[in-house]
């Protein structure tokens, strides 16, 4: 169903995202990231007590591909 619009102001629009006005029939955005955290990085909550005693996280990656998104869209 059409629309008028009227005056639109874009800041930017990240990697992942979609600057869209009007009709459309698919959307579909791809990206992707890798991230490398050691033991307890991403643990929440009230009163936690982590103990990692030695811990290293290993970055090295023999493949250099883990998913590609090429010919996603």
């Amino acid at each position: 169903m059409p629309a008028i619009v009227g005056a639109v102001s874009v800041n930017s629009v990240g990697t992942a995202s979609i600057f869209h006005i009007g009709d459309v029939y698919t959307i579909a955005p791809s990206a992707n990231s890798k991230t490398f955290a050691g033991a307890g990085s991403f643990s929440t909550g009230d009163g936690l007590v982590i103990n990692n005693k030695i811990s290293s996280t290993n970055t090295q990656d023999q493949d250099f591909i883990d998913q590609p998104i090429a010919a996603n869209a």
